[in-house]
């Protein structure tokens, strides 16, 4: 029986897993460094870029019709208005 085909190797998975590890790693040093306004801005940039490892390699988004990645990219657009706006209403409090 031939073996199934993947679209990404087992060495990416484990190199992105590794990185999500450091990423956490850096999450928690960043919490703790009490960078005052800065640590929002930081936690949300080190999560952006995880949920886009996630989705480009645990996902396959990478290897997805165009059409997928609009419907993603639109997803994404609609959520980062959403926190501006809501960081914008807390702001002017």
């Amino acid at each position: 029986m031939d073996k199934p085909k993947t679209l990404v190797p087992y060495g990416t998975y484990v190199l992105v897993w590794f990185g999500l590890l450091a990423l956490t790693g850096v999450t928690i040093t960043a919490a703790n460094l009490h960078l005052g306004q800065l640590s929002v801005l930081a936690a949300i940039l080190i999560a952006a870029i995880k949920g886009t490892l996630v989705l480009m390699i645990f996902m396959n988004l990478k290897y997805e019709d165009r059409l997928f990645r609009i419907m993603m990219l639109l997803a994404v657009a609609t959520l980062a208005v959403i926190m501006v706006l809501t960081f914008t209403d807390i702001s002017f409090r």
